[in-house]
């Protein structure tokens, strides 16, 4: 074999090996401190690019919402959260102008929240969690959350914390949530969004 051919070969075979796996289908949405432009903004959440990713810290509360409607999905969601932060994963949104953990399912991020049962890794309202199990605050985590038919099922770090079967809701947005703190409605603690991918089934 020619050196150069096999110099050549070797250096694409580095190359594909660097590549992240399983991207077929993926549409990535937020990328490091780009993307938002891909989302509507909902309430007055301070999102902004910062240090290599979409950041809200401050404001009455607020979303970032899909601009495109999802029935049967994906979503692999890179997250920081403060440990104070209330956060999470709004999807088949009913409404996308004003969106509620009764009108979207919500995958949650909060670790302080006052009533643990539907803390972080929970569907709120739908899916508990054992008490004070899952913790995100103060480190990058990694959200796999898959939507199929009647079929919800979160990853929280490669783990699974819940999975439940529900018809409520059918199709809508996915959404990227900034939250107050319960039960004054003081400014929960950062949250950033470092990747953000997601792909139709």
């Amino acid at each position: 074999m020619n050196w150069k051919f096999a110099l050549l070969a070797a250096t694409l075979l580095a190359g594909c090996a660097q590549m992240p796996g399983g991207d077929a289908g993926w549409v990535t949405l937020i990328d490091g401190a780009r993307g938002l432009e891909n989302w509507n903004r909902v309430g007055d959440a301070n999102w902004r690019a910062e240090e290599g990713a979409i950041v809200a810290d401050s404001g009455k509360g607020g979303f970032l919402v899909s601009k495109n409607s999802y029935r049967d999905f994906q979503i692999r969601a890179e997250f920081w959260a403060a440990p104070s932060a209330n956060s999470g994963i709004y999807m088949r949104c009913a409404d996308p102008k004003a969106l509620t953990d009764k009108n979207c399912y919500e995958a949650n991020i909060f670790d302080q929240r006052p009533d643990p049962t539907f803390g972080t890794g929970a569907i709120v309202h739908h899916a508990s969690v054992p008490h004070n199990a899952y913790k995100a605050g103060g480190k990058w985590n990694t959200y796999e959350i898959t939507v199929k038919g009647s079929e919800l099922t979160v990853m929280l770090n490669g783990v699974q914390t819940v999975k439940v079967n529900h018809e409520q809701l059918k199709e809508g947005p996915f959404a990227l949530q900034y939250g107050t703190l319960p039960p004054k409605g003081e400014p929960g603690g950062a949250i950033k969004w470092r990747k953000v991918q997601i792909r139709t089934l």
